[in-house]
């Protein structure tokens, strides 16, 4: 059975699917109003957000460079371990 969930095209149609549907359900605007005629309550700081982002980013490469370096240790004692019983195994 092939595996349809991997292939990217049914990938990107489901997420643009699921995109197209939280954009219908948020309320909208009847008309453009620009920012600068906005009140404070409806202005969102961009700051907090981006940090936010940033820090998920950079946690998320953390946390693949760890577990990266870990498989990669565990590699290296298993060369290491074929290694000794291969040396043993020649006379």
């Amino acid at each position: 059975m092939k595996k349809i969930w991997l292939n990217p095209s049914v990938l990107a149609s489901l997420l643009l699917a699921l995109n197209a549907a939280a954009v219908m359900a948020q309320p909208g605007q009847s008309e453009f109003a620009p920012v600068n005629e906005l009140t404070p309550a409806e202005q969102l700081p961009a700051a907090p957000l981006v940090i936010a982002a940033y820090a998920f980013v950079w946690l998320a490469f953390l946390f693949y460079v760890w577990t990266t370096w870990r498989k990669l240790g565990k590699v290296e004692e298993e060369i290491g371990a074929l290694s000794a019983q291969l040396a043993k195994r020649r006379p």
